[in-house]
C-alpha cells in the first residue's frame, strides 16, 4: 500500500502544482462541443501546444477555472508539429521547462544526461484538458528516452513513455515528478505508447515561436530515397553502389527542377558534407545563408557533377 500511496501522491500534487497551467483548445465560437486539444502556459501571455490542433490563425483558450480567452497564432513550426498562441493568461503560473545537466532546478538524483532527454524508468505524469472539460492527469514511465519521428520529414527528438491519453490530450504537457515540463504530447503508438516532443532540446525554437518569428524552411522540392534504399536500387539497375541520397522525384517548379536535378540522381554531399542521411541534407537547408545558394555533388548513372542550387527560385546549375 506505501507504493500506491506514494503514486496517489505523485499524480495528486503534480495534477494540484502543474495542472492550472494546463488549458483547453477549441475554435472560435465552438464552445464546449468544439474541443479539440490541449495546451500549457509556457510564459506570460504565451501557450505552447501542437501545430496540428489548430485550424486557423484564431482559438479559444479554456483555464482551469473556466475562464475563456481569444488567442491569435503567433509562431508556428509544422515541421516540429509545435506552435505557440497569444492570448491573456490571466497571471496564470508557467510550467517551469525542465533542462538536462541540473537547469530547471533538477538535482543529482535526476535520471538524465546532457543531451536533453530524461533516463529510461523516469516517473512521468501526462496532463490534459482536453476542449477544456476538466484537468485529466496519468501516470507513466519514459520507454525510451532517445526517440525521434520526422511529423513533415525532419526528424524531431522526442520522448516514448506510457502514460495513457483520451482523446484531446494532444498538445498538453508531459511534466516529471517536480512538475517540470519535459514534452509535449503529440503522437499515439500503438501499443498505448506516446511520443512527447522533447522541449528542452528544441528551447531556443520555442522561444522564438513565443517571439512570433515562425521559421521559414527552405525546401529543395524532390522526393528522395534514404542511403539504404539507394544503394539496393542502384544495384538492381546495373549501378554501382554508392552512399548518398536518391532523388526518386522532382516538384515542377521547384528550385531543383530549376537547377536541373532529375529524378535518379544521387545526392552526395550537401553544403559541402557527406549526404549520409536525409539529416544532413535537412541541416544544410535549415543552414543556408541569405544568398539562398546550397551547392550539392551529385552523381548521375556514373558521372559526378556539382550543381548549385539557388533557393529563391532562380537557375544556379553548374
Amino acid at each position: 500500500m506505501a507504493v500506491l500511496d506514494e503514486l496517489q501522491n505523485l499524480i495528486s500534487q503534480t495534477a494540484a502544482g502543474a495542472g492550472e497551467a494546463v488549458v483547453g483548445l477549441s475554435g472560435r465560437g465552438s464552445g464546449r462541443s468544439g474541443g479539440r486539444g490541449t495546451g500549457v502556459v509556457i510564459a506570460d501571455g504565451r501557450v505552447l501546444t501542437a501545430a496540428h490542433n489548430l485550424r486557423s490563425s484564431e482559438a479559444r483558450v479554456v483555464f482551469a477555472d473556466e475562464r475563456r480567452t481569444d488567442a491569435s497564432v503567433l509562431g508556428v513550426d509544422p515541421a516540429l508539429d509545435l506552435a505557440v498562441l497569444e492570448t491573456d493568461t490571466g497571471g496564470t503560473a508557467p510550467l517551469p521547462v525542465w533542462a538536462p545537466g541540473g537547469g530547471g532546478g533538477a538535482d543529482e538524483g535526476d535520471q538524465s544526461d546532457a543531451s536533453g532527454t530524461v533516463g529510461v524508468g523516469t516517473p512521468v505524469v501526462a496532463l490534459a484538458r482536453p476542449g477544456g472539460r476538466g484537468l485529466r492527469a496519468t501516470l507513466g514511465f519514459v520507454s525510451a528516452a532517445e526517440r525521434t519521428f520526422r511529423p513533415r520529414g525532419r526528424r524531431v527528438p522526442a520522448i516514448e513513455h506510457t502514460a495513457p491519453l483520451p482523446p484531446g490530450s494532444s498538445g498538453g504537457p508531459l511534466v516529471d515528478a517536480e512538475g517540470r515540463l519535459l514534452g509535449i504530447n503529440v503522437i499515439r503508438l500503438e501499443g498505448g505508447l506516446i511520443l512527447a516532443v522533447a522541449t528542452a532540446t528544441l528551447a531556443s525554437t520555442i522561444e522564438r515561436l513565443a517571439r512570433g518569428e515562425t521559421p521559414v524552411r527552405r525546401e529543395l522540392g524532390v522526393a528522395v530515397v534514404p542511403p539504404h534504399m539507394a544503394r539496393r536500387l542502384r544495384r538492381a539497375v546495373g549501378l554501382p553502389e554508392r552512399d548518398g541520397v536518391l532523388i526518386r522525384g522532382v516538384r515542377s517548379g521547384s528550385p531543383a527542377e530549376q537547377a536541373g536535378l532529375q529524378r535518379g540522381d544521387l545526392i552526395l554531399s550537401a553544403g559541402g558534407r557527406e549526404a549520409s542521411g536525409l539529416d544532413v541534407l535537412h541541416s544544410a537547408l535549415d543552414e543556408v545563408g541569405d544568398d539562398g545558394r546550397l551547392e550539392l555533388g551529385l552523381l548521375r548513372g556514373t558521372e559526378e557533377r556539382e550543381v548549385a542550387v539557388q533557393l529563391n527560385g532562380q537557375e544556379g546549375s553548374r
